[in-house]
């Protein structure tokens, strides 16, 4: 029988990772395929869902190859139009193209979006290019192929010496050199070895280690692969909050796969060398990113840490010699390998080589996962890739690091993202977490938020981190209501001196991190808060008070509408009154009134 074949012309990439998915993207795709069986172009129009795009804040996102348009905010009402204009008559159908956050100027390709193109991708390559449930895709842009080399090529201590020569540093917050701790580890004595994965990602408003897993789950299993050749080992455990079903899912479809194709369990590539990974779903708890606890989660304890040396890689899961290293860590790997430690090295500082991931959150335009070379300054960060503050608010400052990290001021835009630049700041890398606030962010109010919740975390075990932080976090609560003291701001800074001296492990040791750089920064909304009763972001409910400006007041009654506890006495005809004795301080009336009249 005779075939035929018809060209594909073009390639749509649906985004479906955790945010577009829930906004929708499943239902897009669909939809697209049904519009486009319709009008007879199913053949040469293809539709694949990948992972993650990173651009989350504009989702369901569409790309259409080979061109790069751009497509945000996709709604299935959108498509019969779309189909139209873009598939039928060849025009970039307008509405849906991203416009940027300055104006009304509307962008259509993706390669001319400041929040791509100002990016460099390493871990991320692969974001919104394949399909992640396809192995077959991954390894047509050259997935495996650095273990293979691994495998055929070198020998374990050649595996060491390159990734130690790339300078890749671990990306789960300390920056411990990667190589080095592979070498302790295959130096240790046992004759079994564990290789395992951190995925239990905890900090407020992070997402990076889910959106990897849920794009290229490969990379990871090829990363843990390489290293288990290097130090020796032949299991390994991916700990994976259970939180993120998604990423769940797609690992376990990517283990399969690789299993049946023989790049998981026995004599991988016709070797010698077995290694298989098995998943280990952690509870939410955020101590257990910290290396000894998770090891005590996966072994069935509970997870705690417990004092160092000895360290993991000579004494970790079930006592064994142990490598521990995050997604983005292990996501590096096959590549470092294949291309070689000077290709990697090509990118980033002197002493903090390649690119990193973050989480770019909070009021900014552009909310997504980013990439970029180490070096790269917080301006270039917030306002390239970021578009700037939303609402054409003021920049006041970005929490780096999360609750382990620090508040910086804008001051300090210029400061280079790099382990050390970043530490001298008195904030840490961490994971990779970048909070940005605006001007309505009381910084004393945002130090309590993140110590809140490193006390709520803390597992207890030693006395500094359990007493220490609620005893902190009393003071705070003191002072955000309005009843605080001389003498608390020296307070603060002796307890946290002492849990940071104290503290068993890297929780306890950083909990005081936001309120140490936010008295080292905004000292001043410390004093004004104790001293005056008045917080300059009008953010502490306990220190606002509200009134009406009478030569603004439209007498609309907007105000008194919006009021849930009768606090705004408004008659027709007669300018508003607010009775600060029923007065909640809600903020109702204030987000009611569109004349800018209660202040």
């Amino acid at each position: 029988m005779e075939q035929t074949t018809q060209a594909v012309r073009s390639h749509v990439m649906i985004c479906a990772g955790t945010s577009c998915v829930e906004l929708g993207s499943l239902a897009v795709r669909d939809a697209l395929e049904k519009e486009l069986r319709k009008h007879g172009l199913d053949k040469e129009v293809r539709v694949f869902t990948s992972g993650c795009n990173g651009f989350c804040t504009v989702g369901p996102i569409m790309i259409v190859y080979p061109e790069g348009v751009f497509y945000q905010r996709v709604d299935v009402d959108d498509v019969p139009e779309l189909v139209e204009e873009h598939f039928l008559k060849g025009r970039v159908y307008e509405r849906l193209l991203y416009t940027k956050p300055a104006g009304q100027e509307k962008v259509p390709m993706l390669n001319e979006i400041g929040f791509f193109s100002k990016q460099v991708l390493r871990a991320l390559r692969n974001r919104g290019l394949i399909d992640p449930d396809n192995i077959e895709e991954y390894i047509a842009r050259d997935g495996y192929s650095g273990l293979a080399k691994a495998l055929t090529e070198m020998s374990p201590l050649g595996i060491i010496k390159e990734v130690k020569n790339s300078g890749l540093r671990g990306r789960g917050g300390g920056g411990f050199p990667t190589g080095m701790k592979w070498e302790f580890a295959a130096r240790a004595e046992g004759d079994i070895k564990y290789v395992l994965c951190n995925a239990d990602e905890g900090d407020p408003g992070a997402f990076m280690d889910r959106s990897i897993l849920e794009s290229d789950p490969h990379a990871v299993l090829e990363g843990m692969a390489i290293a288990g050749r290097a130090l020796g080992a032949s299991q390994g455990y991916i700990y994976v909050r259970a939180e993120y079903p998604l990423a769940i899912q797609r690992l376990h479809t990517a283990i399969d796969q690789a299993r049946e194709v023989g790049l998981l369990g026995d004599n991988i590539f016709d070797t010698d060398y077995c290694f298989d990974i098995d998943l280990y779903y952690g509870a939410g708890a955020f101590v257990c990113g910290e290396e000894t606890a998770l090891i005590h989660s996966i072994e069935g304890k509970r997870g705690m840490p417990r004092p160092r040396p000895p360290f993991p890689a000579h004494k970790g899961l079930w006592g064994k010699p142990t490598v521990l290293n995050n997604v983005e860590t292990y996501a590096n790997v096959g590549q470092i390998i294949l291309n070689g430690a000077a290709w990697y090295a090509s990118l980033g500082t002197e002493t903090s080589k390649g690119t990193k991931v973050f989480a770019l959150t909070g009021d900014v335009n552009n909310n997504g996962l980013v990439e970029v070379p180490m070096g790269t300054t917080l301006r270039t960060i917030v306002f390239d890739i970021g578009g700037g503050i939303r609402k054409r608010r003021k920049f006041k400052a970005v929490q780096i690091g999360g609750p382990s990290g620090g508040c910086l001021p804008g001051d300090l835009l210029d400061t280079p993202v790099d382990y050390e630049s970043v530490t001298r700041t008195g904030a840490i890398m961490g994971s990779g977490g970048l909070v940005v606030m605006d001007e309505t962010n009381c910084m004393v109010d945002m130090a309590r938020y993140f110590l809140e919740f490193t006390q709520d975390e803390s597992c207890g075990k030693c006395t500094p981190c359990r007493v220490g932080t609620k005893v902190m976090l009393d003071v705070l609560d003191r002072i955000c209501e309005g009843r605080g003291e001389e003498g608390d701001i020296a307070l603060l800074e002796d307890l946290a001196e002492t849990i940071r001296a104290g503290s068993l492990c890297g929780l306890g040791q950083t909990a005081p991190n936001p309120v140490l750089t936010t008295l080292r920064y905004f000292r001043e909304e410390y004093e004004e808060h104790i001293r005056e009763g008045r917080c300059r972001a009008h953010s502490c409910p306990a220190l606002l008070k509200f009134r009406v400006i009478e030569d603004k007041c439209k007498k609309c009654g907007l105000c008194q509408r919006a009021c849930p506890v009768d606090a705004v006495d408004w008659e027709k005809g007669q300018v508003a009154h607010i009775d600060l004795d029923k007065c909640i301080k809600c903020r109702s009336c204030y987000g009611a009134c569109p004349f800018m009249a209660i202040e």
